[in-house]
């Protein structure tokens, strides 16, 4: 499967929002992705994150020295903060959204403690989230397509169907695609 040498393609969203199952999803579909083995799988994420360079590409998008060029015709995963800073180009972003208090949980998780200041970092989380699709909006070079979380859970192939034709690609793919989502990693159930 190819995809139009034309385009960056971005897996994006806040951390721990669902960005590792969506390149999941476009790499059992035999998509081309880009990432390294910088950040290996964990018991967080034991099918991988799927990043390059750990996920600190953001560094080199912020200063404008990221090859996106290099990268056309490929998905990447650059983090929801990220996105702010992309230069002027041909984006297709698939960008993941769940619940918030999810996204909390899992975070708590992963470094092991409470947040002692969750108040303050689901109102930081909400409102990069909400700076973060007006500008995708305001940008005539990029068409998103906003992937819930939730709901790929809870109804997978019509979540795929979506994708797919966000992306121009063959229905066939949608079964192989859809066993991608594995229901047993979904830890964090909140809402």
């Amino acid at each position: 499967m190819t995809l139009d040498k034309n385009f960056n393609y971005i897996v994006s969203g806040i951390e721990r929002s669902g960005t590792s199952m969506l390149m999941q999803i476009i790499n059992s579909g035999e998509i081309p992705i880009q990432f390294d083995d910088s950040r290996s799988a964990d018991r967080h994420n034991p099918k991988g994150y799927f990043e390059l360079e750990g996920g600190k590409i953001i560094n080199k998008v912020m200063n404008g020295s990221f090859p996106f060029n290099d990268y056309k015709g490929k998905f990447i995963k650059i983090t929801a903060f990220g996105l702010q800073f992309l230069p002027p180009g041909n984006y297709k972003i698939l960008y993941s959204e769940r619940y918030i208090e999810e996204v909390l949980d899992s975070m708590e998780e992963m470094i092991g403690k409470k947040d002692k200041t969750r108040k303050k970092t689901k109102d930081s989380f909400i409102r990069l989230n909400k700076m973060v699709k007006k500008t995708l909006r305001n940008r005539k070079d990029v068409d998103f397509l906003i992937v819930n979380y939730n709901e790929a859970l809870k109804n997978p192939k019509e979540t795929i169907a979506k994708i797919i034709k966000f992306l121009d690609l063959d229905d066939s793919l949608l079964d192989k695609m859809t066993r991608a989502i594995d229901k047993k990693l979904y830890h964090q159930k909140g809402l």
